[in-house]
């Protein structure tokens, strides 16, 4: 099937279609969207009057597809997905990391974009150098707005310990490597894609949309989002209002060399920082003392990793178990699924015993704990009297801060270490529906290009800027759209982060097609 598919309904005569011993034989191609292929009936011998009736019946089926919103054209998909990359190479190229951000050169870059596209575009500066972008390409308004959003930060790089310059964009062999290309200039990339083929496919072409399609491009995620979404909200909220948001945060996942499940975010896990803090005596380092702070810290931290925090499926987790059991091949982690996503205590805790072994199972069936930092000392022959560590701590949706530490202090039981919270993240937002018209979108069209994967709603264990649409009321979700394997997954926040070509067409296509389902 040709990448552009057809390009308006039709009927054209191509060549010869044997109807009848006395009619010259005639092929006909038909372009619609019902057929959007060429039909050759080379091989059919019908008689004369029921190849009239055919061809009457294909004509009526013509005219009626001619009627159908512009929306049901296709974009032409071989020049979209060179345009796809030439943008995701220029948004990377521009560096973004956060701290400082500077953000306000990728909002540039989208505005002229969209702009010079005729695309309505807003550019905000709310601190120098940082930045909120907004577009919107108006609908009909019958249906509520519907969002599309990604962040223009990214995290820092050790570039010593990269293969490639981290802002040059380099492609080796199909695979784009760059800071942010999958968290989340992808994302960036591919949104702005399908907003310009929306305007060139749709409104240019005469058609119309139900839903007003608004583009958001944040500052500041990687950081909180003071400067982003939490800006926009507070100060432009007119601006974004919308029915549904489409962002990051869920997973596209290639498993064993095969894609098979598209993973939406409805819900997430919320983020906090702890710090634990050990006291000991001091004093000079060439007497050994049994109180040292360092050495306490480090027993500390031993009994925080062997702590594990108790099972709760949450019903997202039990739904997206359920579906994924399904398609899953290991016979005994397909079980282990099957078991969480039950109702009886005990099964869930023999499944949750297998799945622990997958760390990403694992982390959404508990709070998470994690060390990420680690200080004390002031010289090499002092032993200092106070060392530390800090803590991320990510807790289940609805689940208590104040209790995880509660179970951290009986775990470590010394009282000579403390547990201090650093911040408190308030925002515990509801989990959107998995039920959705905008779901639905999105497993549409799934579908339509690999109907063999599944799609699951999923409880990510990162943090986004959803949570702060929930808790205003939206219905919000995350998706990471390019199919990845565990290995390019985990380069996300490492070291050469890259996204193979392929995937960045599959990704464009899948929110293309969302946003063009649910605005119809």
């Amino acid at each position: 099937m040709p990448d552009n598919m057809f390009p308006a309904a039709g009927v054209q005569q191509l060549g010869r279609f044997e109807t009848g011993p006395n009619t010259p034989p005639e092929i006909y191609c038909i372009y619609s969207a019902a057929l959007p292929y060429a039909v050759d009936w080379r091989d059919v011998r019908i008689s004369h009057t029921a190849s009239m009736h055919l061809f009457a019946a294909l004509v009526l089926m013509t005219v009626a597809t001619t009627a159908v919103s512009a929306s049901a054209q296709q974009p032409g998909w071989t020049a979209a997905r060179i345009e796809t990359v030439e943008h995701l190479q220029a948004l990377i190229r521009i560096n973004t990391v956060n701290p400082p951000g500077n953000e306000i050169g990728v909002a540039r870059y989208l505005d002229s974009a969209l702009k010079g596209a005729g695309i309505e575009t807003h550019i905000f500066e709310p601190a120098p150098g940082r930045a909120a972008f907004v577009a919107r390409i108006k609908g009909t308004g019958s249906k509520k707005p519907v969002l599309l959003m990604a962040h223009m930060d990214v995290v820092g790089v050790e570039r010593e310990k990269w293969t490639v310059d981290p802002f040059a964009a380099e492609i080796k062999d199909g695979v784009l490597y760059g800071r942010g290309a999958i968290d989340d200039k992808g994302m960036l990339a591919a949104n702005l894609e399908t907003m310009l083929l929306l305007k060139r496919n749709i409104i240019d072409k005469g058609g119309s949309l139900s839903r007003d399609v608004i583009f958001v491009a944040n500052s500041d995620e990687e950081a909180g989002g003071e400067w982003g979404m939490g800006w926009l909200i507070k100060n432009h909220p007119e601006l974004i209002r919308a029915e549904f948001a489409l962002n990051e945060g869920g997973r596209t996942r290639i498993v064993r060399g095969k894609p098979l499940y598209v993973a939406v975010q409805n819900t997430e896990k919320v983020s906090h920082v702890v710090k634990v803090v050990a006291r000991g005596p001091g004093g000079h380092a060439s007497v050994p003392l049994a109180g040292n702070a360092i050495l306490r810290l480090g027993r500390a931290l031993s009994a925080i990793g062997a702590h594990r925090e108790p099972v709760r499926v949450k019903p997202t987790t039990r739904k997206f178990f359920t579906e994924l059991s399904k398609v899953w091949a290991d016979a005994k982690e397909r079980r282990a699924m099957v078991d969480v996503a039950s109702l009886d205590t005990g099964r869930v805790a023999r499944g949750a015993r297998v799945l622990a072994a997958t760390p990403v199972f694992d982390a959404v069936l508990r709070n998470g704990i994690s060390a990420v930092m680690t200080g004390g000392g002031i010289r090499s022959n002092v032993i200092p009297t106070e060392a530390s560590a800090t803590l991320n701590i990510r807790t289940l949706p609805g689940e208590s801060l104040d209790s995880v530490i509660k179970r951290l202090e009986r775990a470590v039981n010394d009282s000579m270490v403390d547990f201090e919270i650093v911040t408190r993240e308030t925002v515990d937002a509801p989990a959107s529906s998995f039920d959705s018209p905008m779901f639905e979108a999105i497993a549409g069209s799934v579908r339509d290009l690999n109907p063999n994967m599944v799609v699951v709603p999923y409880l990510s264990t990162g943090a986004t800027d959803s949570a702060r649409l929930r808790e205003w009321g939206m219905q919000a979700y995350g998706l990471l759209p390019f199919p990845l394997n565990q290995d390019d997954e985990d380069r996300m926040h490492g070291n050469d982060e890259r996204i193979p070509l392929e995937s960045l067409e599959f990704g464009t296509k899948l929110i293309y097609g969302a946003i063009e389902r649910v605005a119809r």
